[in-house]
């Protein structure tokens, strides 16, 4: 019996050891995630960087990777389709592809859900004092540079023009930003669109030259309907003196570039991401990644959002005293 009893013991402890040798699966799997960004260099890119780089470092058992992308549409059909986690994506392009309204794209991308309000985009409408363009309807008949072929800039322009029925009246041109400040002042265009975040290099580069003014958008677009057709919209006051000269408010609009997640993802990850990235140390460690995270914020982060929310995100914004509205609660 004495001897029975030992090996009895020793299979036990052995059986211990193992045990405790071998990995647990509850202990040490890993959820690993995947991060669509955007293209090298961008600002997408840079939050994604970001994010997934600091996720990775302070989420128990959380590893996301960032991914390469051509944008927010790529980013869109990936998240939607499972091949991306989380991922960067704009309001408009996310509101427009639930809806099977992507250009030239019919298919609809219900999984896509938000998480939070990253920056936003604002339309600027540039013209030269003196030009005799007072208001958007002026617009008809004149050159008006819209940025490049297939850019944001572009879609956003053809949105807003094309709903107050200016698009075929004005001689589109398209070209980008840079070119467009300098050719604003040799008379080769009579206004630049510009769709990025103020205070922006080419509206400065064309303040520096000339003397400019910056219309109002707000009022024209929604008198005209362009905000009933595309909610996603969001109004936004660029400051006086925010350009040399411009020494008024300007009351324009928004898009705004929005933290997106497919909506199966573990709501809890979700939770603890946004309660992570959203901390007073998480915001200060964004805006050193980039400085356009200064927008920022708990209390703005369902802001320019006209679509679901995800459930993880849905609870945590909550927790912080927020109240989502019908289009945020998927209703």
């Amino acid at each position: 019996m004495k001897v029975l009893t030992r090996i009895t013991t020793l299979a036990s402890v052995a059986a211990l050891v193992v045990t405790f040798c071998l990995p647990s699966t509850g202990l040490a799997a890993k959820t690993r995630l995947g991060f669509s960004g955007g293209p090298e260099g961008g600002t997408f890119q840079y939050f994604s960087n970001g994010i997934s780089a600091r996720l990775s470092k302070t989420l128990m058992n959380v590893e996301v990777s960032n991914m390469a992308s051509a944008g927010s549409v790529e980013n869109v059909r990936r998240i939607n389709s499972g091949e991306a986690d989380f991922g960067i994506s704009y309001s408009g392009d996310t509101f427009l592809a639930r809806n099977g309204r992507l250009t030239k794209d019919t298919n609809k991308y219900p999984n896509v859900h938000a998480l939070a309000f990253l920056y936003g985009a604002p339309a600027h409408l540039i013209v030269l004092e003196g030009s005799g363009i007072n208001k958007v309807a002026d617009l008809a008949d004149k050159r008006v540079a819209v940025g490049g072929a297939g850019s944001g800039a572009a879609a956003a322009a053809q949105r807003y023009f094309g709903a107050l029925g200016l698009w075929d009246k004005m001689n589109v041109e398209f070209i980008g930003y840079s070119k467009a400040a300098s050719a604003i002042g040799d008379g080769l265009i009579d206004a630049m669109w510009v769709f990025a975040g103020f205070p922006n290099s080419s509206v400065i580069q064309a303040a520096a030259s000339n003397k400019i003014k910056i219309l109002d958008l707000w009022e024209t677009g929604e008198k005209g309907g362009a905000f009933g057709q595309f909610p996603f919209y969001a109004p936004v006051t660029i400051p006086a003196g925010t350009y040399s000269g411009v020494d008024y408010d300007v009351h324009s609009f928004q898009d705004a570039a929005l933290w997106t997640a497919n909506k199966d993802v573990d709501p809890d990850v979700v939770y603890d991401a946004l309660k992570d990235i959203f901390s007073k140390e998480g915001l200060s460690y964004m805006v050193k990644v980039k400085s356009t995270a200064k927008a920022m914020s708990v209390n703005g982060a369902l802001t320019n959002i006209v679509t679901p929310v995800h459930a993880g995100a849905a609870k945590f914004w909550k927790d912080q005293g927020l109240t989502l509205n019908n289009a945020q609660m998927g209703m």
